[in-house]
């Protein structure tokens, strides 16, 4: 009998074994051996030197410590999941907590046939995902009235400023570099908005949505319902705007656009937003759906995919990504956005949501919700809190007395208000926002923190009231009357068997993971490890909000600090930003760097930006985006940089050059040669 040491025995090295090796036994020699003649190298040091070029090939060097099996890496993150506080949130400001139906969270969220598939550049194997994103675009379409939407966007703050850059090259008789931005808009979009014209070198007006179009301006962003909770009709405002060749966006929520008129019916040219409150947890700010939606006219400017109806070889209906010519990697430099993306796992949640509860479903939880609000505003006013909105969906902003008394109470009862002087916001007011997982209950536990426990209100005789004298907090004008998600796919999968085969049947006409290798790519994961996925669903991780007090996430500021010095230790940098998310976006935020390092160097005047002609698609993009001229460099029949054109044309823009923007390994997969002389070019000038 052989005997293995314990050391082996422990196989604390499983998971390379359960995830790399081809018999789950652990890698071992004759495996090695069978790799490597296969592609004909001596061994593993003699093949990476093949690969690697010999003067950037870095000796071990990685602290990351020893590796943990599974099972202690899942006790670990349960240990750091446990340091997080998971208060009740009603603090709002675009994030809502939700109930995912258990029926889409086990067979869409965690299942891989659903998050381990890749990007459908191959329509023929993507059919179900493609079909879940039309249901996602239908949905949008629906809800905000307008003709077109896309497959998805990656956060509402950038789906605003898409917005704000799709106003600009859509009005081509408004010479006008300055986009005005309701006060009353979420604080992170404003925050976003502004970064991005910046770069573009426009200016940003914040100030009331009544006086958008007394300024001269491009466009507008306006927030329906408002940050404070109050819907407003956008309708004269919108068409003062028409009239100075100006376009209006109108960032919103789904499911206030369940019970309030449609943006679209107001004349908005662009409606976007964050699709989280379908389903989708709040995640500590993500990721979540954004969603973009426009008008015909405007087809070949919007941002991001878009999914259309076709026809394939044998005359069936078939699904594929269309439009497909205003993107990155035809257009470059002179494409619409860098995005060439979206949130699909996300946005297919937000869909299935929709489909599962169908639009009789979606109105009564949504009147619930309204419901609920009407009762804690009426109980609030009977013992005289002044509330600051007159109307409301789902958010009351008020006033009291001892503001640090309520807070005092709320944090005793588990509850976050919204706190807005904490926030920044410049005001001496609290805020509450109701959500699906809102009860009878709480909004009486919301009586005691904000009134005391001797108030007297009783919730049922206040909805008795409410049922007897009608609700008014919605303005009449503003009530929803038009019909949504009427297409039969929104009306037949109410029941948990329905749904389950629904979502199967898409499943299966999909190629994932579960199936076999994806061999496309070279910037997407193509696999999560299970253990991976199974924190994400844990409480003390997707039910934080993103503006819970830092008090309360000591355990997400734990995971962010190791993530920062693994990637520290791995890249070789001093910082890491964690904001991007996407590729794209990085390269985005790198070009920024870029640019305010030369601005404090006294040389904002260096804008060129080198690209060899081989690069992603979303590097020109990225680049024009960050108001860089974007120089062409060539590349040898291999797809390498052409080392003498790059030397001349770095020359010729010597006293302009900003950067050169390299992807490496090239998109040919290679490790090119010489990209040390490469960089110490780019440094000489």
């Amino acid at each position: 009998m052989s005997m293995l040491s314990l050391k082996q025995l422990e196989q604390r090295d499983n998971f390379v074994s359960r995830h790399i090796a081809s018999n789950g036994a652990g890698y071992d020699s004759n495996e090695e051996a069978e790799l490597l003649a296969a592609v004909n190298a001596d061994s593993l040091e003699s093949l990476t030197a093949e690969i690697v070029p010999e003067d950037i090939l870095r000796a071990p060097f990685l602290s990351f410590g020893d590796a943990l099996p599974e099972t202690e890496a899942l006790a670990r993150l349960k240990a750091i999941a446990s340091q997080n506080q998971v208060m009740k949130s009603y603090i709002g400001l675009g994030y809502h907590d939700v109930v995912m139906p258990p029926v889409i969270l086990r067979n869409v969220l965690e299942n891989p046939g659903w998050y381990t598939a890749y990007t459908p550049y191959q329509p023929e194997i993507a059919q179900g995902r493609l079909e879940a994103l039309l249901n996602f675009q239908q949905m949008v379409i629906d809800f905000t009235g307008m003709e077109l939407a896309n497959a998805s966007l990656l956060d509402e703050g950038t789906a605003a400023a898409e917005a704000m850059a799709m106003a600009k090259r859509s009005v081509k008789k408004n010479k006008s570099n300055t986009f005005y931005v309701d006060e009353l808009c979420l604080p992170q979009t404003i925050d976003v908005v502004r970064t991005r014209a910046e770069a573009f070198g426009w200016d940003i007006i914040v100030g009331p949505a009544a006086d958008a179009a007394s300024h001269d301006v491009f466009g507008a962003l306006f927030q329906y319902p408002g940050r404070q909770g109050q819907p407003v009709d956008l309708t004269d405002v919108i068409s003062a705007l028409h009239e100075n060749n100006a376009l209006a966006a109108v960032a919103t929520d789904l499911m206030a656009l369940v019970m309030l008129k449609a943006p679209g019916e107001m004349g908005a040219d662009i409606v976007l937003g964050n699709a989280q409150h379908f389903g989708v947890p709040m995640g500590f700010g993500g990721p979540h759906a954004a969603f973009f939606a426009t008008r015909d006219a405007y087809k070949r400017s919007i941002p991001g995919r878009i999914i259309g109806v076709s026809i394939d070889a044998q005359g069936k209906q078939a699904l594929r990504m269309a439009l497909q010519t205003r993107e990155q990697h035809i257009r470059r430099e002179k494409a619409n956005s860098n995005i060439c993306t979206a949130q699909v796992l996300l946005a297919n949640l937000s869909s299935f949501y929709a489909v599962y509860h169908g639009p009789e479903g979606l109105k009564t939880i949504a009147g619930r919700i309204h419901r609920l609000t009407d009762i804690l505003a009426s109980g609030l006013k009977q013992r005289g809190v002044e509330i600051v909105n007159d109307g409301w969906f789902d958010t009351l902003t008020f006033r009291v007395d001892d503001q640090a008394t309520v807070l005092e109470r709320a944090y005793a009862a588990g509850l976050n208000l919204r706190h807005d002087e904490a926030l920044g916001l410049e005001a001496d007011t609290l805020g509450v926002s109701l959500c699906e997982k809102t009860t009878a209950g709480d909004v009486s536990e919301l009586f005691d923190v904000i009134l005391g426990s001797d108030h007297g209100l009783d919730v049922y005789a206040l909805d008795a009231e409410i049922l007897a004298n009608g609700s008014r907090s919605i303005a009449e004008g503003l009530v929803r009357q038009s019909y949504f998600l009427t297409h039969p796919t929104f009306n037949q999968y109410h029941t948990e068997h329905e749904m389950l085969r629904y979502m199967k049947r898409l499943e299966s006409k999909d190629l994932a993971m579960n199936h076999s290798m994806i061999t496309l790519g070279s910037c997407t994961m193509k696999l999560n490890a299970t253990t991976e996925m199974i924190p994400v669903t844990w409480p003390e991780f997707s039910n934080i909000h993103p503006f819970a007090p830092k008090s309360q996430t000591p355990g997400y500021e734990q995971l962010v600090a190791e993530l920062d010095h693994y990637l520290r230790d791995v890249t070789g940098f001093d910082a890491i930003c964690m904001q991007p998310n996407s590729g794209a976006q990085g390269e985005y935020a790198g070009l920024l760097a870029i640019k305010k390092y030369h601005e404090s160097r006294g040389e904002g005047h260096r804008n060129v930006c080198l690209i060899p002609r081989s690069a992603h698609g979303t590097n020109p993009a990225s680049a024009q985006m960050a108001s860089m001229r974007v120089v062409v460099t060539e590349c040898d029949e291999h797809g390498n940089v052409d080392f003498d054109d790059l030397r001349k044309k770095a020359e010729e823009v010597s006293g302009q050059l900003s950067c050169l923007m390299l992807t490496y390994p090239s998109t040919h997969g290679v490790y090119e040669k010489g990209v040390k002389e490469i960089c110490d070019l780019i440094h000489q000038h």
